[in-house]
């Protein structure tokens, strides 16, 4: 693709170029990323001035910049697209640059705290199965068919998000299903993309460091069906809600298209009924207007019926026959880890999570209690350089629903772990009581402590982290997977 750089000041009110008008090849703000003829986005944050890697830039091919600054002096052979805000300039420029790539293919969004990555991999089989060619965009990875990518954020930035679309038209993608985070939707990290099946999951305690307060929270999530009701170029819009959800009946005022709503507790569209919850997986129904749907299926635990409702709303809005759902839901087996387990020959269970919020702790916990036989060991941490407010709350969640507890750390960031420790021991020493309880700031030798506590019918949670395998210190980035410490720890004690 390849645009002038006056066609994208025409598109921004007072923008104004300095310099030649020169030919646009691709937008970048990574200056490592630079090819010849790029137009390199000077972005500034709190740690990093993009105007600081401009030679970088130049060096790489880049032939202009955008930035808000008005009197930015160029160095020569150097144009300027100067613009009054990055962020909305972005958001009309970019989508522009790669003709709208979003409204060639299907593209299905699922918002909410918790659920968001089950959801869309479910959402992915089923696609799959009924014969359409998928991308998936979420917390662990980018798949464009069956190639994986590597993603930083749950929602990328726009630039990367508009190419990762633009690549997935190059190959014929028909349906994209994507997580949508709060941040992504105040950033207008989506901006330029046309939702059809929009998804909403939960919301709980989380995020509020950036949100301040849960009512701008909800705010943000209900712009994605803001965006999903507005008239497009593509036909058939569509809302699916969980309606047990306290923030349900507020998420379908911004709901001006079709809707559908599930649940277990209220009558809603689709609701589940009869539910059986085991160690091995569970059974249960869904009421819909095809009639009723019998499932039986691998993943287990409550919240996994709720993503597995909001999975069937949105296939259904999709126009996927009930009998391709069901299959695919059947032979569906787990996400990379959600509620994983750590299979070795022992007489007691290791499960891996990514439970990080309040509702999640307390959704995995309570899943565990159903399925054990003796106790619940639970190692978890919080996170540094976030809400600060859940972790008293986590801890008290963890005291309360287990049988032994574990603090530790999780990605401490720039903060002292043992800082993040004193403020989620508020609430493990709250509801601890008599219960065996432990402080351990390494990870790994917690861990390994837990494993080693550990005896026959007991279950082991890991919370946390999940799927990564890195942790994040204040010194950097290591390797590190909770999945392989866990394996590492077993061996140890067999």
């Amino acid at each position: 693709m390849i645009k002038k750089l006056s066609e994208l000041a025409l598109l921004i009110p007072e923008a104004k170029i300095i310099g030649e008008d020169v030919e646009i090849s691709g937008i970048e703000h990574d200056s490592r990323k630079i090819t010849a003829k790029n137009l390199f986005v000077c972005m500034e944050g709190s740690h990093v001035d993009g105007h600081n890697y401009i030679p970088q830039a130049m060096e790489r091919g880049a032939v202009a910049i955008i930035t808000t600054r008005k009197n930015f002096e160029p160095p020569s052979n150097l144009s300027v697209l100067v613009v009054p805000d990055m962020l909305n300039a972005l958001a009309v420029i970019v989508p522009y640059f790669y003709d709208y790539p979003a409204q060639s293919m299907r593209v299905i969004g699922v918002t909410g705290t918790n659920g968001k990555t089950t959801t869309t991999y479910m959402l992915r089989q089923i696609f799959l199965n009924a014969g359409f060619s998928v991308g998936l965009i979420g917390t662990i990875q980018i798949l464009i068919g069956d190639k994986s990518y590597p993603n930083p954020n749950t929602t990328p930035n726009i630039i990367d998000l508009q190419h990762v679309f633009a690549m997935m038209r190059e190959q014929n993608i028909q349906v994209v299903v994507m997580e949508v985070s709060s941040h992504s939707l105040v950033e207008n990290r989506v901006a330029g993309i046309e939702f059809d099946t929009a998804v909403f999951t939960n919301l709980t305690q989380d995020h509020l460091d950036f949100h301040g307060t849960m009512e701008n929270y909800l705010r943000a999530k209900a712009k994605l069906f803001d965006m999903t009701s507005r008239r497009g170029h593509k036909q058939g819009k569509t809302a699916v809600v969980n309606i047990d959800d306290a923030a349900g009946s507020q998420i379908l005022n911004h709901c001006l298209c079709d809707k559908i709503t599930y649940g277990v507790e209220n009558s809603a569209d689709l609701r589940a009924v009869d539910v059986n919850v085991r160690a091995d997986g569970m059974k249960f129904k869904i009421r819909g207007s095809f009639g009723v749907m019998d499932l039986t299926l691998h993943v287990t635990g409550l919240f996994n019926v709720y993503n597995v409702l909001c999975a069937v709303g949105a296939a259904l809005a999709e126009n996927i026959s009930p009998d391709i759902i069901k299959s695919s839901l059947e032979n569906f087996r787990s996400v990379p880890g959600r509620f994983e387990r750590i299979f070795a020959d022992i007489p007691f269970a290791v499960i891996v999570d990514y439970a990080h919020t309040p509702d999640g702790v307390k959704n995995v916990l309570e899943t565990a209690r159903k399925i054990a036989k003796g106790r619940i060991i639970t190692v978890f941490g919080c996170g540094g350089d976030r809400d600060n407010r859940k972790r008293p709350i986590m801890g008290k969640l963890a005291a309360q629903l287990s049988d032994i507890v574990i603090a530790t750390s999780d990605n401490p960031r720039t903060e002292n772990p043992e800082k993040i420790l004193d403020d989620v021991e508020v609430g493990v020493k709250e509801s601890i009581g008599e219960k065996f309880y432990e402080r351990i700031a390494d990870r790994r030798s917690a861990i390994f402590r837990a494993i080693q506590l550990a005896s026959s019918g007991d279950v082991v949670l890991i919370l946390g982290k999940g799927h990564e395998n890195y942790q994040i210190l204040n010194t950097g980035t290591i390797h590190f997977d909770d999945r392989e410490v866990a394996h590492e720890a077993i061996i140890s004690v067999k």
